[in-house]
């Protein structure tokens, strides 16, 4: 039996935090008109979750204590975590730049920010991630605005659109 770990605290607490959700699902109103419940879409994210967060807790009684601990101090937990931070900070950009850029022109940037500070910033490597960035966001707008009916934030740049 291995020791209690940060990570076995963490997937339990994450455990906690999913059945809370699916319990207040409940409490989302139904509507009188015959369609797909409003809780429905809610309820499979949180059971997706629950899933990823089962397998992170597996994962975590089967690492041996001691090795999800990191030394070294500041340094050593800012190199570990250097990629995660950089995603949350350009995801902050993106949603305080989100009125005045869009959804287009803050997702392809969103998208091409983030993949080159992840993958590399040759010259090649550079098309790819503008080419997946723009196919990417795009097939998500249309998807969206077309197919699913829902209104995306234009930004003060596209208010045509």
């Amino acid at each position: 039996m291995s020791r209690i770990n940060r990570d076995v605290v963490v997937a339990v607490v994450l455990l906690l935090f999913c059945g809370i959700l699916f319990a207040v699902s409940f409490d989302i109103r139904e509507p009188d008109y015959g369609t797909l419940a409003p809780a429905t879409w809610p309820r499979v994210i949180i059971a997706y979750l629950t899933l990823l967060t089962l397998i992170y807790l597996a994962q975590s009684l089967r690492l041996p204590a001691g090795e999800s601990e990191s030394k070294g101090g500041f340094r050593a937990w800012l190199a570990s975590y250097r990629n995660p931070l950089w995603c949350y900070a350009m995801f902050l950009a993106f949603l305080i730049t989100l009125p005045v850029l869009g959804i287009l022109i803050g997702g392809v940037m969103f998208v091409f920010c983030t993949l080159t500070v992840l993958g590399g910033m040759d010259g090649r490597k550079l098309l790819l991630h503008a080419a997946v960035a723009v196919i990417a966001v795009g097939v998500m707008w249309g998807t969206f605005t077309y197919g699913l009916g829902v209104i995306l934030p234009q930004g003060m740049i596209f208010t045509t659109l």
